[in-house]
């Protein structure tokens, strides 16, 4: 049923209205009330709200699934496509209900994948902190910020990957794309970030004066009528630039579990709303993790063979039950090798998050 929407905008646009101010007044609340006056995130303050963003996400997949079984058997244009193909009557319904059991798998698969991917942010945001030296007590106010303007990339990426998405030639393109990336994971040496060498770095610092040092957890401050940003600013200037960069990758990978936009943008966005309570709780472990590079590249490796080949292999969609259970089982293999054959103590330069 590839060749028509489940989902279509003009059909949902209310949808996409409601689940994003969803989404801005959970960031409100955990801002303005869990997280009013600035404080180190605990271990377990961090644990207790992964838990809770985990379990909005499955609670969201469990009435998505609900909602879908109950659509559609009446939903006119699947029934129409699968009477073309000489489905009807209880063979129909009977199809309608499995692509509601697919439809809500490819959101969990996604979530997961895009969950993985959210792996690499936490390496990149453990050494921007410490690039800037930013204390305990505001890196969730940066990260929820950076959280704030990954939601607005997220949506503009996911628009335009769905009109494009349109194009068989674009599907090769992405496919080939994340091959190649995943393949550039697998093989790349471990390189130190340098966001000096930022460019946008360079620009806010030759456009802007910068306060010496931080003035509390406030981005901009006004001194004798002149305004100067803060290194606070600075450091939340370079995670977005970041996030820019992993869009590119996280994006197409979701669209090759699934071309339902919806289910791009919710799965998209759960996994960005879980990402600062992850960061919290796995940034002092995350060097015992060594071979989860491997495992995210096979990920990218598997989702791009996936668009340009294995779709087409399996009579136009490859199980996805078969992937999640791939996907699932590649990360869960990377996580306990890396604990099985830990690198040895002369070579762990933990990351030390201030």
């Amino acid at each position: 049923m590839d060749n028509i929407l489940l989902f279509p905008f003009s059909d949902y646009w209310w949808f996409y209205g409601f689940f994003t101010l969803f989404v801005f007044g959970v960031l409100a609340l955990d801002l303005g009330v869990f997280h009013r006056k600035a404080h180190a995130v605990s271990l377990r303050e961090a644990g207790t709200w992964s838990v809770i963003w985990v379990s909005l996400a499955l609670v969201f997949c469990f009435c998505f699934w609900k909602y879908a079984q109950h659509k559609f058997p009446v939903y006119e244009p699947l029934l129409a496509t699968l009477a073309e193909k000489g489905v009807v009557g209880d063979a129909a319904r009977v199809e309608a209900l499995r692509l509601a059991d697919r439809t809500a798998l490819e959101f969990l698969t996604g979530y997961v994948v895009e969950q993985a991917l959210s792996v690499d942010n936490i390496f990149v945001f453990i050494v921007i902190f410490n690039f800037f030296g930013v204390p305990s007590q505001y890196q969730h106010r940066v990260l929820f910020y950076g959280i704030l303007g990954a939601v607005g990339f997220r949506i503009t990426f996911i628009a335009l990957g769905a009109l494009l998405i349109k194009f068989h030639w674009v599907v090769w393109v992405l496919g080939a794309f994340l091959i190649f990336t995943g393949v550039k994971v697998f093989f790349a040496e471990d390189k130190q970030l340098d966001p000096d060498k930022n460019p946008l770095i360079r620009l806010l610092r030759r456009w802007f004066p910068v306060t010496p040092g931080f003035e509390g957890q406030r981005f901009v401050v006004r001194r004798q009528g002149i305004l100067y940003i803060t290194p606070l600013f600075v450091c939340l200037a370079c995670m977005e630039m970041t996030d820019i960069v992993f869009a590119v990758d996280s994006v197409p990978a979701i669209f090759a579990i699934t071309k339902e936009p919806l289910v791009v943008f919710t799965s998209n966005i759960f996994a960005i709303l879980g990402l600062r309570s992850m960061f919290f709780l796995l940034a002092n472990v995350m060097h015992k993790f060594h071979l989860l590079k491997f495992g995210l590249g096979l990920i990218l490796v598997f989702v791009g063979l996936k668009m340009v080949w294995l779709d087409a292999a399996f009579g136009g969609k490859f199980p996805i039950g078969l992937s999640l259970g791939i996907i699932g089982g590649v990360l869960m293999a990377s996580v306990v090798l890396s604990l099985v054959f830990p690198v040895k103590p002369a070579e762990i330069e933990p990351p030390a998050v201030s």
